[in-house]
């Protein structure tokens, strides 16, 4: 089933989305079903804000095939926001901290009224309207668990005075109030405390369960991993070793060892969803150069100058006499490129 009255059921397969100095996320794959609560996990700069954008139709995708309720991306962005909102995403959907609570829920009702309508309903009597308007504001607020009531000032409370999960729950209620099939939420546990985290999960888990499909991003996923559909983007990328290093055996990292839930990881060819060209052994980084360096007091001979300790990491460099701290120089430099590919592709969804 593709969707419900309150869902839409999400697919993807290949997926990927390409920025000017590279990929900012590829070979994404999930399956989930109307009403699920899809878990998109990764470190920041991965590309997770990206997959987020990509599968609400707010940026293009490069390679791969997705539909949301059934409607193909990149073919149908227009269809596919028209049925989704966002939530909480830096830069696209944010809270104006000069504005309160109230302000924000006027703005979003009467948008909502002018564009989220039929023309047939801008013609119904005034206080219908109003009526109608306040019946959406009040279960959109009470689906996002926000109780006005609680707040400093009640509904005249400023943005910039509330609550980090409190800023968050005005940011789902907003969204909601469009009665979106798929709702995504960005950096949901960015800041919180664990108490707080896990207020922000019972509150998404429970719009899953109302129906609505739910899309929410984090750096960790909920304990309880029952239900979720868990996505893992980027992955940290090891520095390459020498073929010939004696004792080396390849390990996956998070990127290449896939998803949770019916969906699948990220193959690793030069984005942020990648993983590392020639992973070490955990055991093999472990014996880097910080360990030959700890054991130069058992050494019965200084090394020369100019020397570095040879390890299975750094080899080629203690031939040359090069430090070992180049070669993670040159790998760190290999990861900021593909955050920047990740950084771009943003930047391009800013400006369209």
């Amino acid at each position: 089933m593709d969707s419900t009255p309150h869902g839409a059921a999400v697919t993807a397969a290949g997926f990927g989305v390409k920025g000017p100095r590279g990929w900012a996320f590829r070979n994404i794959g999930l399956n989930a079903a109307p009403g699920s609560l899809i878990v998109v996990q990764g470190p920041s700069g991965s590309g997770r804000t990206c997959l987020l954008l990509a599968l609400t139709g707010r940026m293009k995708s490069a390679e791969g095939t997705a539909e949301v309720g059934g409607l193909p991306l990149p073919k149908k962005r227009a269809a596919v926001r028209s049925v989704t909102a966002l939530a909480h995403v830096p830069g696209v959907a944010e809270l104006d901290p000069a504005l309160t609570v109230g302000e924000h829920l006027r703005e979003r009702a009467l948008l909502q009224g002018r564009f989220g309508g039929s023309l047939r309903a801008l013609l119904r009597p005034r206080h219908e309207r109003r009526a109608e308007a306040r019946a959406l504001v009040d279960a959109a607020l009470t689906a996002a668990g926000l109780d006005l009531e609680s707040l400093p000032k009640g509904i005249r409370t400023s943005v910039r005075d509330l609550e980090r999960l409190e800023a968050l729950r005005l940011s789902v209620a907003l969204a909601l109030i469009g009665g979106p099939r798929l709702l995504a939420v960005d950096d949901t546990d960015l800041k919180l405390s664990d108490d707080e985290r896990a207020g922000a999960w019972a509150m998404l888990r429970g719009l899953a369960a109302a129906g609505t499909t739910v899309l929410a991003v984090c750096s960790e996923p909920p304990e309880d991993g029952e239900g979720v559909v868990l996505v893992r983007t980027g992955g940290r990328r090891e520095p390459d070793v020498p073929k010939d290093a004696p004792g080396d055996s390849p390990a996956p990292t998070d990127a290449a060892a896939g998803t949770v839930g019916g969906s699948h990881g990220n193959s690793g060819d030069g984005g942020d969803g990648g993983g590392s060209e020639n992973p070490a052994h955990s055991a093999d980084a472990a014996a880097g150069t910080d360990t030959a360096a700890s054991n130069t007091s058992d050494a019965p001979t200084a090394p020369k100058t100019g020397d570095a300790p040879a390890n299975s990491k750094t080899g080629e460099n203690s031939k040359t006499g090069e430090d070992p701290a180049d070669s993670r120089h040159d790998n760190q430099d290999r990861t900021d490129d593909d955050e920047e590919g990740a950084a771009d592709a943003l930047a391009e969804a800013g400006r369209a």
